[in-house]
């Protein structure tokens, strides 16, 4: 019988709350502890869990083979590196880390120390997104040349620990990182230059908007926006909206549980003098109405996914059947990532990466 999974969870706030019911519906997994500063966060612990409000004490208990840390980001490098100490595996929230730096701290304590380790970047398991990198990745649009991810909501402001910039706050760390990583493993190219616009709206303190461009030399250009006060009466505006571009067509995925097609053309106009097509924009042949027949709408792909499949791949790998998804230096490397996006919104100039 392969060996069960026995996890503990250091942070027992919405994200720690979440690990624990994704571990109920493992069948090679058990929640042996949860610990917590915050006692009263053990009202929601599942019955016969052992609590501690000390990381230490928990890291002592030898029932615990994986720690899983969702404490605020000022304190992951802490832990990571108690819980290495402790021949813990680990399996970190995002952002890894507050910078690339301790990112690179975190690769070296668990190399010495030989244990597993990897990242909660569970929106690599998002179905709107693995729709679009399965278009990428089958080149159902020919050659790609743009491809924009977004996100919008209404709220405004951020919540808890994430209104203070110390403590790992703002949106470029909380869905940034998850974006960022989305398009960095689904264009597997070097990223030549990086340009950003990153503010705060509505939050004095920490950023709010970003508009992210990266250019790879593939040649495709990627652009990332969100606003958390980006607001429009449309129809799921405040969804995730995906848009790639390719020469042999287009591709529209909207909301998480996506929707959408393909687009293309029966015909190309052709580089010859042709009849003008009058519009209210004045004559033109490339904006005007498309002629009936002209406009083709396939299909998505269809695409099985959860998030749970990153406990999946863990748990592989600690049987030695597959190699981990999320892998320490593609964090790194994001990272590197987020710190010339914050450098190209400081002085709106482009930033050259690799």
């Amino acid at each position: 019988m392969a060996k069960q999974l026995n996890f503990g969870i250091i942070g027992f706030g919405f994200m720690g709350q979440t690990h624990a019911e994704t571990i109920k519906g493992l069948d090679y997994a058990n929640l042996k502890a949860v610990c917590d500063t915050n006692e009263s966060q053990f009202e929601y612990a599942p019955t016969g869990v052992k609590t501690y409000v000390s990381a230490d004490d928990l890291l002592t208990d030898k029932t615990i083979d994986t720690v899983i840390i969702a404490v605020p980001n000022l304190l992951h490098l802490e832990m990571v590196v108690k819980a290495a100490k402790a021949k813990k595996d680990i399996i970190c929230e995002k952002p890894l880390a507050m910078n690339s730096e301790e990112v690179k701290e975190m690769m070296a304590v668990t190399k010495e120390e030989k244990v597993r380790f990897t990242v909660h970047h569970q929106r690599r398991w998002d179905h709107d997104y693995r729709v679009a990198k399965e278009v990428y990745d089958q080149k159902l649009l020919g050659n790609v040349y743009t491809v924009k991810s977004s996100l919008y909501g209404f709220n405004g402001n951020m919540h808890d620990w994430h209104i203070y910039p110390e403590l790992g706050g703002g949106m470029l760390y909380d869905w940034g990182v998850h974006l960022i990583d989305q398009i960095l493993w689904m264009i597997p190219a070097k990223l030549q230059t990086v340009y950003a616009d990153v503010r705060n709206v509505i939050n004095e303190n920490v950023d709010d908007y970003f508009n992210i461009q990266l250019y790879f030399d593939n040649g495709v250009n990627a652009q990332i926006e969100l606003g958390t006060y980006f607001l429009n009466s449309s129809e799921n505006w405040f969804e995730r909206h995906w848009f790639v571009g390719g020469d042999k067509g287009s591709a529209k995925i909207d909301g998480f549980n996506p929707k959408g097609e393909i687009t293309r053309t029966s015909e190309l106009l052709g580089n010859v003098p042709g009849k003008i097509t009058m519009t209210h924009a004045g004559p033109t042949r490339s904006f005007g109405p498309a002629p009936e027949g002209r406009i083709l709408m396939e299909e998505l792909p269809k695409v099985e996914v959860s998030h749970r499949m990153f406990f999946d791949n863990y748990y592989a790998h600690t049987q030695g059947t597959e190699e981990l998804t999320i892998q320490p230096d593609q964090i790194l490397r994001l990272m590197q990532v987020v710190e010339a996006i914050r450098i190209s919104a400081k002085y709106h100039q482009s930033i050259h990466f690799e």
